[in-house]
């Protein structure tokens, strides 16, 4: 940085002490036409043996310096070109221009302004070492980019000692991006982002992210990846104790009823990410048969091997029980309450899950399942119920089960495309969503139904004021556009006819209140604004339209009308949103009342 320094004086001070004036000669070199800039790293040479000595000729000492000169051109020569963008380059050419004579300070300057790029597009490992060609009328601006020259993983315990893991190595660095392998210049972002793809594994309670200089090759760095892995077995036990009134309307020992349920889950199964988990849950663990849930599930990642990056098929096998009150024989507006049916399904499914982009995924699999349509006293019960007018229940609505008989059995193909282009900006979702589903039934089964179900859901979020993502940024405004058809081809059992009217259908009304169909069709739309003195809380005003297209008197028994449904309708409102909590009044346009309701979730 200086020619020379030199203490011009030392003066004695009243107070004993001593000033001392020291003068710097700044360095300075010939004005420059040009500027480069290399990338140096891992040619870091070590010092040179030979160092110029006052006992050297001035010969000697010439010779020396040209020895130093071509061991500094090759050097350069094996130099690669740096990433600096010609932006930047250019606002170092303007800054040199400028100045005239290359000084210290202007390489100071120089030297924070190719560091600051580099460190605010995320590459914190890159620094300026030197400046060379500074007598040849140009800026050699020689950089240590911060080349990944590694990847090191560490498994930990809890008490952070070094342990070997049960995780193989490529399971967790398959999910390193691609500018954390070696080659490529170390970026924090992408660092990150490896934080969140092994962090989605579900298998380490901790994970660290680390750089660190690479010992054996100066300029370059180590990723080092610490883990903790969570316990790959895990069960819990919960009972529910119900009290249920005796004759006398008092609860006696006798008629406690214990409830409760087990899960359990072994995950990380060979090391691999498989795992199994299993599920059982009853409200009366003395006569479980009355009602029992089960869900025994296996999950096999990698189907065609965990080397294979260019695809991650997924496969997954599972048994199940499930017990839901069915929306299709529900009462209407204009009628007495209809006793409940619930739908019984037990049988197995196995499906496979690939993505067919970043943003899309396509699942398909077989389904084989009994399914048994009960009454309120779980009893088998084969046409849906309504209370007549003499008060006596009458057993003469629509078939419940497509053979009559109260249970079914079929086996079809399932098929699900996603295309999922969302993204959160400042916590709204912006972007667009599409669904499409379709079961294919085989002619398997109880008097061998053969049907093609298939749905189609679009949902579009859009950013209405333009907010831009960042950091202490408001939320946007969003404007929501939503549109769904359902329809199905061939046998139709009642169970499996398409529900219009709920809170994830047209909201105002009740589950299955406007009808059961074969077709349907719902529009929505909604516009979200952000409160700004509450975080995570917006108000919205919506407004809903679903019908059957008359595809309601096609079902057989016609649960529409047997249960004076309408077979369309319209709603609108207002609500607020508290974090996952929904606030909203909406207002049943066929009746002309409205209704407040409490939900969890966001409807889109």
């Amino acid at each position: 940085m200086f020619d020379g320094v030199s203490v011009e004086a030392v003066r004695p001070q009243p107070d004993g002490t001593l000033g001392i004036t020291v003068s710097y000669a700044e360095a300075l070199w010939p004005p420059a036409k040009r500027f480069s800039c290399v990338n140096v790293g891992g040619l870091l040479p070590a010092q040179a043996d030979e160092v110029e000595d006052d006992d050297m000729t001035e010969r000697e000492k010439i010779a020396l310096r040209r020895r130093h000169e071509r061991a500094y051109q090759q050097r350069l020569g094996r130099a690669k070109a740096c990433i600096l963008p010609e932006p930047v380059r250019g606002e170092v050419v303007e800054m040199v221009r400028k100045q005239g004579r290359v000084s210290a300070r202007l390489l100071q300057r120089i030297r924070d302004c190719v560091q600051r790029w580099y460190h605010g597009e995320g590459f914190v490992c890159a620094q300026v070492i030197n400046f060379g060609n500074l007598d040849a009328g140009e800026v050699l601006c020689e950089v240590v980019e911060g080349e990944v020259t590694g990847v090191e993983y560490q498994f930990q315990d809890k008490l952070g000692n070094v342990v070997e893991g049960n995780t193989q190595l490529p399971v967790i660095d398959r999910e390193l991006p691609q500018q954390l392998r070696p080659g490529h210049i170390f970026n924090i972002g992408a660092g990150k982002q490896a934080l969140k793809n092994i962090n989605a594994l579900g298998l380490f309670s901790n994970i660290e992210v680390n750089p660190r200089p690479d010992e054996t090759k100066e300029g370059g760095v180590v990723v080092e990846i610490k883990l903790k892995e969570q316990d790959p077995k895990s069960a819990d036990v919960e009972t529910v104790w119900n009290f249920v009134p005796g004759d006398q309307g008092r609860p006696t020992l006798a008629s406690i009823q214990p409830g409760g349920g087990v899960t359990f889950e072994h995950r990380n199964i060979c090391g691999l990410n498989r795992s199994l988990a299993g599920s059982f849950s009853s409200s009366n663990l003395l006569n479980p048969q009355d009602d029992v849930s089960f869900k025994l599930e296996y999950t096999h990642p990698y189907l065609d091997g965990v080397e294979d990056r260019s695809r991650n098929r997924i496969f997954k096998a599972s048994c199940f029980n499930t017990k839901k009150l069915s929306p299709v024989f529900v009462a209407g507006p204009n009628m007495d309450d209809a006793p409940p049916i619930w739908v019984d399904r037990v049988g197995i499914k196995a499906n496979i899950t690939e993505n067919l982009t970043k943003q899309s995924k396509f699942t398909y699999g077989l389904v084989l399942e009994e399914i048994t349509t009960r009454d309120e006293s779980n009893d088998v019960c084969t046409h849906g119920l309504r209370t007549k007018a003499t008060g006596a229940l009458g057993m003469d609505g629509p078939p419940t089960t497509f053979s009559g008989t109260g249970v079914d059995r079929m086996a079809f193909l399932h098929a699900n495309v996603t295309r999922d282009n969302t993204e959160f900006v400042n916590g709204e979702t912006i972007g667009d969503r599409c669904i499409f589903q379709v079961d294919q039934g085989l002619g398997i089964g109880s008097r061998n139904p053969f049907f093609n179900r298939h749905q189609l859901t679009v949902t579009k979020f859009v950013n209405l004021n333009k907010q831009e993502k960042g950091a202490g940024k408001p939320p946007p405004a969003v404007l929501v556009a939503h549109g769904r058809y359902a329809g199905c081809v061939g046998d139709l059992p009642s169970y499996d006819a398409f529900a219009l009217g709920g809170p994830h259908s047209v909201r105002g009304y009740g589950m299955g209140e406007l009808g059961a169909c074969r077709n349907l069709l719902e529009v929505a739309t909604e516009v979200r604004i952000p409160v700004p003195v509450m975080k995570n809380t917006h108000v919205y005003a919506f407004a809903e339209h679903g019908t059957d297209l008359g595809s309601s008197k096609d079902v057989k028994g016609n649960p529409t009308e047997f249960f004076r449904r309408a077979g369309q309708g319209s709603s609108y409102g207002v609500g607020v949103r508290l974090g996952p909590l929904r606030a909203e009044y909406a207002v049943d346009h066929n009746a002309g009342t409205g209704s407040v309701f409490f939900r969890y979730g966001d409807r889109f």
